[in-house]
């Protein structure tokens, strides 16, 4: 039985996070994969309260949310030889779990709005919000980043895993909806901060194929577009 597991599908960006985390620190786990639209009786057991994932299981022992699981995995398995995840200095840590937060509540929404607009107007709407909101992150990166590669400098850090679990789904949306998300004309930082978070190898090993990514959006926006259409009928 392994010590360490990890409830979740790797095409969701949350557990890719924690994915990415385990990949970094090299820690072996079992992955136990939930389904579309069910929640299994382990899920339940062990994230009672939010009831959905990812759910890390440590020695029986569950951990939620993927901000928390993260900065567990850096803590638990400090000497896996990649370092820490999260900057040693105070004032950046607390950069990175700020610009985390703004991340999760306000990036990721306009995201999700993209995908859910009804009309030509909505999106166009929810378009200019998600690339405001990735412009600030451009600023973000250049000022965290001091030249270097990561939000985190020389190696992925804390931030980097947070914003990076996006980029397939960033990528699938901009496939399968004929946009331009992260313009390289007025986000070249970001963009080429893209190229590096893809490229390394521990992302490489974890991060889902685009093709997968691209039809689970396909499979999930044609789910809401007949909800809304029986809903009118």
């Amino acid at each position: 039985m392994a010590a360490v597991k990890l409830i979740g599908s790797p095409i969701s960006p949350f557990v890719l996070r924690t994915m990415i985390a385990l990949s970094l620190k090299k820690v072996e786990y079992e992955l136990l994969p939930e389904k579309l639209g069910e929640k299994s009786e382990l899920l339940l057991k062990s994230n009672p309260v939010y009831k959905k994932i990812p759910v890390l299981i440590h020695h029986d022992r569950p951990i939620c949310e993927s901000a928390v699981i993260v900065e567990y995995i850096d803590q638990v398995w400090p000497e896996s030889g990649y370092g820490a995840i999260l900057p040693a200095d105070a004032y950046h840590r607390a950069l990175h779990r700020f610009w985390t937060f703004y991340v999760d509540d306000k990036l990721f929404p306009s995201l999700v709005a993209i995908g859910k607009a009804e009309t030509e107007e909505a999106k166009a709407e929810a378009v200019e919000q998600f690339r405001a909101g990735l412009r600030l992150l451009e600023e973000a990166f250049v000022k965290l980043s001091e030249g270097k590669a990561f939000f985190g400098g020389d190696q992925v850090g804390f931030l980097d895993v947070m914003l990076g679990c996006f980029v397939v789904w960033i990528e699938a949306m901009e496939e399968v909806l004929s946009l331009e998300l992260l313009e390289e004309a007025t986000m070249p930082a970001l963009h080429g901060w893209v190229v590096s978070f893809r490229a390394h190898e521990a992302v490489k090993e974890v991060m889902p194929e685009s093709g997968k990514v691209v039809e689970f959006f396909k499979m999930i926006r044609a789910m809401r577009m007949k909800a809304a259409a029986d809903a009118t009928n």
